[in-house]
């Protein structure tokens, strides 16, 4: 059973930057986005030499490249990160814009999804990391409420947070940028005991930690 992590935050809110700290060699990043990663020297790291950088949005690919990691030439990558699956929606979405019908709001919703339901069934030594762009809601009373942001009320309804046990919220202000691991009026959640209740925005830490908390070597 590979680990799962969804990382959601608002733009600028350090969710690429929180990849920083990976090791290039063992990792894969699917830019879907294709806008390219947020620090310094990031393409001499990541590039299609390394066959550790992809730009796509396509769902198939990306599907593809994770039956590759699984059991294929792709073996030697520990880390696939999908850089945002809001990207997969919306590229799918306007692609289709013109159809008059409701069939692609179905398809939309079951691309995804399909993504989302297999996210565990591959090797376990495999992390896969879903990053994701938040949406805030206020209802009639003035509450409000943090959650990954969807394309149609097909995948709102489905509630894509619920495939993960690891769901962060990154959030950036005054030069500092952190993850929420605990709901807080938000969809924010993790493995109970494994996280203080505000983390420092570094992917590789939160990986080792969820190892070692799985009773796993974190640096298997």
């Amino acid at each position: 059973m590979s680990r799962a992590i969804l990382i959601y935050g608002e733009s600028g809110s350090g969710k690429t930057t929180s990849l920083r700290t990976l090791d290039p060699k063992t990792t894969l990043i699917i830019d879907a986005d294709r806008k390219g990663l947020s620090w310094r020297g990031w393409k001499k790291q990541y590039n299609k030499e390394n066959k550790n950088y992809l730009a796509t949005s396509s769902v198939s690919t990306i599907i593809n490249y994770l039956d590759r990691v699984n059991d294929g030439d792709l073996k030697h990558i520990k880390v696939v990160v999908i850089d945002t699956l809001n990207m997969c929606m919306i590229d799918s979405e306007m692609a289709r814009m013109q159809e008059k019908n409701f069939d692609k709001w179905a398809d939309l919703a079951w691309s995804v999804w399909g993504l989302l339901t297999n996210i565990h069934l591959y090797r376990e030594d495999l992390t896969i990391v879903c990053m994701a762009h938040a949406q805030t809601d206020r209802d009639d009373n003035g509450y409000m409420f943090t959650h990954m942001k969807t394309s149609g009320r097909k995948l709102d309804k489905l509630v894509p947070e619920s495939k993960f046990t690891t769901v962060l919220l990154a959030k950036g202000g005054g030069g500092r940028y952190t993850f929420v691991t605990q709901a807080d009026h938000s969809t924010a959640k993790s493995p109970m005991g494994c996280f203080d209740k505000e983390i420092e925005n570094d992917m590789a830490a939160v990986i080792a930690a969820l190892k070692e908390y799985e009773g796993e070597d974190a640096k298997d």
